[in-house]
């Protein structure tokens, strides 16, 4: 006896069901291997870096004098950081005026001031002695200092000894007459620690140290 169109149907379905099955996943693979290539070749989106974010806590470089009369004499002609023997001085990225980061090359007192001496529209003016110089203050952050865990890097190479260590409690203590601001303390402490524990707040932003 003949099977009739529904029997043959019920027999066929199973193996069209699979090879259905089989068809749809090999598109689904192709389409997915595809979107892949897609992604890979297309341009990555540009991911904001520290040089196209804009700073303020960029120090002026030392004998500068009260940041608006600095803007009105500085011409920008770059000697200053011509003479800098660290390159520490550098043009800010907005109106080319000299801003040094202090966590990168922080000012390094030079004895003779090479810098000042290169200003000839008095936006640096002469000091007697480094300790004249008032750029900043450097500010300790005690929860992220490690001094209780022996650090005291920085105490060592403060050129001004503004810097002492309290032994009673561990902590960095910072004497703010002795400041002047030149950044070095956080550039040590940038290289030896994860966390930077000491920063220096520029002069302009210290209505005490301005």
């Amino acid at each position: 006896m003949s099977k009739s169109k529904t029997d043959k149907t019920k027999d066929a379905s199973p193996s069209l069901g699979r090879r259905n099955f089989i068809r749809q996943s090999v598109v689904s693979v192709g389409v997915t291997v595809q979107e892949y290539w897609k992604h890979q070749k297309a341009s990555p989106e540009p991911k904001p870096t520290a040089s196209t974010i804009e700073r303020t806590d960029w120090l002026r470089p030392p004998g500068a004098v009260e940041e608006v009369d600095f803007l009105e004499r500085c011409t920008k002609c770059g000697d200053c950081l011509d003479v800098c023997p660290y390159q520490a001085i550098v043009h800010h990225s907005q109106d080319d005026t000299p801003i040094l980061f202090q966590e990168k090359s922080p000012c390094r007192l030079c004895e003779d001031f090479p810098c000042i001496e290169a200003c000839e529209t008095e936006a640096l003016v002469p000091v007697d002695s480094p300790r004249e110089i008032q750029m900043g203050l450097a500010v300790v952050m005690h929860q992220d200092c490690t001094a209780a865990h022996g650090c005291n890097a920085c105490v060592s190479k403060c050129p001004t000894q503004a810097i002492s260590m309290n032994f009673s409690n561990f902590r960095v203590m910072i004497d703010e007459q002795g400041c002047v601001g030149c950044g070095l303390c956080q550039h040590i402490c940038h290289s030896v620690n994860d966390r930077v524990a000491i920063k220096v707040v520029p002069a302009r932003m210290t209505s005490s140290r301005v």
